[in-house]
């Protein structure tokens, strides 16, 4: 019975991958941020944090949502 249930169990490996990188991407940003206190820098560089942490965020919930 049990391994019959395990067998119908979706993987959760795209989650941990997903949620992984982004507490990664946000350790990482946290590190850069206390280094340069002008960090991003510009526009430019804001634009692309606010949009690459929204591809993980969405990345994340999706995983999420698909292996529960």
């Amino acid at each position: 019975m049990l391994s019959l249930l395990a067998a119908t169990e979706p993987s959760h490996v795209a989650w941990y991958i997903a949620g992984g990188v982004l507490a990664l991407w946000a350790v990482t940003l946290s590190g850069i941020g206390l280094k340069r206190p002008d960090f991003p820098g510009n526009d430019r560089g804001a634009r692309l944090v606010m949009l690459v942490s929204l591809v993980l965020v969405a990345a994340a919930m999706t995983a999420a949502v698909a292996t529960a």
